[in-house]
């Protein structure tokens, strides 16, 4: 597919200079498919992966047609959960920052819904929200869709599995008037073609299929973490694996500052590049790269777009990457022109989640990694020197130097103690603790690492399904109900598996919900004593 810049697209001044601001200048295939149909009002099918750019996809041409001079919602955007709500009303407020007048609204659970419809009496051009809450709003006639011109479903098929459709169609009726519709979801089962076929007016059908990741020359490693230990044990393994070049990626601007400073502060010939320095001195900088004048390039993605390096032998992922695209693209800068490389992600507790979302898009299992050692480091730094002496002895030319440790000798200095000091001074380090394994937050007993098992009181008994209890804990925390684990419905009580990171929210937000309009208990089930009915005898 030929490559479209966003210059060349006909999307307004104020979206091109916003877009120049967020450091991307050619479009994703999903955007170059979906943005030039939607301008021309047609209905709008895209099928495409999470980190394709589909929320641009469908927001430039959302923040072009709505008008500022207009207070009332012209454009509806229904996600699956609170979080994606946010994500998307986030990338919407970063394209629409250069036109006035614009109001973007997310509404969801677990919001003061107060709040909400004073911010909707105020006006809001561009609501974005979860369906529950929107069905809310709608009921309240607070939120109002007479003047609607664009509806627009986000992961149609999340919203689906979280057992949503009910609420979908409810809203898809309540608008009156002919509107233009978008449609994005990364698989299409039997119930997106309904609703494809029922609300949507010959709409026009846009794929991207995602490539399986081919990185046969890449290592790839994680490292459970916590945030504080990151910059020692990334000086750990530079030490250990002593690359000739290698770039860490941050995921913002700040970070890259932070972790620059803290690295040259430790003798590491160390400089960065972001988004807010001047091109030239970019240029400067990867020049300085490319000469090896400076081994260790911190960088965003942004940044590093189009950097092509061959001799790169390691990738250091201080922060995991939101997108799953985005982490494709980082270690794709080492095991260039046939080499092989090797790529660290450094996770935290809460960054369990993004992990496996980029084990799945990617089809590649990545292997755990320790924390080196002090004792690990000592070793490898030994070895190397020893190696070193070996060769400058095998060199020769030592004359000059014997005559120095020869006048030591004199001055009864044994030889060995020479060496031994010298030594010291090559590999003498600092005193430094052991870095400790992040802790579990509970005892999980959990089936998939990193997940947590939560007991709830209620089973078939109450006509529970798996969709119920995904959609209400996606509905009330933070967790995208992919993310969410096995789920194990008895008569009388169910499992479920969430994120560890999510554990604590999980139950300090659930402990007040409902479940298909049912009070529930729920609690970590490792060590839960469950009765289990005896089967009568005949």
């Amino acid at each position: 597919m030929q490559k479209i810049r966003f210059e060349e697209m006909n999307c307004s001044k104020e979206i091109k200079k916003a877009v120049n601001d967020m450091g991307f200048e050619e479009a994703t295939p999903i955007q170059a498919l979906a943005i030039p149909l939607i301008f021309e009002g047609r209905d709008v099918v895209g099928q495409a992966q999470t980190g394709t750019g589909k929320t641009a996809a469908f927001g430039i041409p959302a923040i072009d047609k709505v008008s500022p001079d207009k207070k009332e919602t012209q454009a509806l955007i229904l996600c699956p959960t609170r979080e994606l709500a946010v994500q998307v009303s986030e990338e919407l407020s970063k394209l629409a920052k250069y036109k006035k007048g614009i109001n973007i609204l997310p509404v969801f659970g677990g919001q003061s819904i107060d709040r909400q419809i004073r911010a909707l009496k105020k006006g809001a051009q561009i609501v974005i929200g979860t369906p529950g809450r929107v069905m809310d709003h709608i009921r309240r006639k607070t939120l109002k869709l007479d003047n609607l011109e664009i509806f627009i479903l986000d992961e149609a098929d999340e919203m689906l599995n979280m057992g949503f459709r009910e609420d979908i169609e409810t809203i898809l009726k309540s608008v009156q008037k002919k509107r233009q519709t978008l449609l994005f979801s990364a698989t299409m089962p039997k119930a997106i073609l309904e609703i494809i076929n029922k609300y949507q007016e010959n709409p026009e059908i846009v794929k991207v299929v995602h490539k399986e990741l081919t990185t046969p020359n890449i290592e790839q490693m994680y490292i459970e973490v916590k945030e504080k230990d990151k910059v020692e044990v990334l000086t750990r393994l530079i030490d250990m694996y002593n690359p000739k070049l290698s770039i860490v990626f941050c995921n913002t601007k700040k970070k890259v500052d932070e972790v620059t400073d803290l690295l040259q502060s430790r003798g590491y010939l160390t400089d960065k590049i972001h988004g807010d320095m001047k091109q030239t001195l970019r240029m400067n900088v990867m020049n300085k790269f490319k000469r090896g004048d400076i081994e260790i390039l911190v960088a965003t993605d942004v940044a590093a777009r189009g950097l092509d390096i061959d001799d790169v032998e390691y990738v250091f992922n201080f922060d995991v990457p939101a997108h799953e695209d985005y982490y494709v693209h980082r270690i794709g800068r080492t095991g260039r022109a046939g080499k092989t490389g090797s790529s660290f992600s450094f996770v935290t507790g809460r960054d369990f989640y993004l992990l496996k979302n980029i084990m799945k898009y990617t089809k590649k299992k990545i292997k755990q990694h320790p924390i080196p050692t002090i004792k690990d480091i000592e070793t490898i730094k030994t070895e190397a020197f020893i190696d070193r002496v070996k060769r400058k002895i095998e060199e020769g030319n030592l004359q000059k130097y014997i005559k120095i440790v020869e006048k030591l000798i004199e001055d009864d200095y044994p030889s060995i103690e020479v060496a031994a000091a010298l030594l010291k001074m090559e590999l003498d380090m600092p005193e430094a603790k052991e870095i400790e394994r992040p802790k579990k937050v509970i005892d999980t007993g959990a089936q998939e690492e990193g997940m947590v098992r939560m007991f709830i009181n209620i089973g078939k008994n109450k006509k529970i399904r798996a969709r119920d209890v995904v959609g209400a804990i996606a509905g009330e925390t933070s967790i995208k109900g992919k993310n969410i684990g096995v789920i194990d419905i008895h008569d009388d009580y169910t499992f479920v598996e969430v994120p560890e990171e999510y554990a604590e929210e999980v139950l300090a937000k659930m402990r007040k919900n409902t479940i298909k309009g049912n009070k529930i208990t729920i609690e970590p089930a490792k060590g839960k004593k469950v009765r289990r009915k005896r089967k009568k005898k005949k």
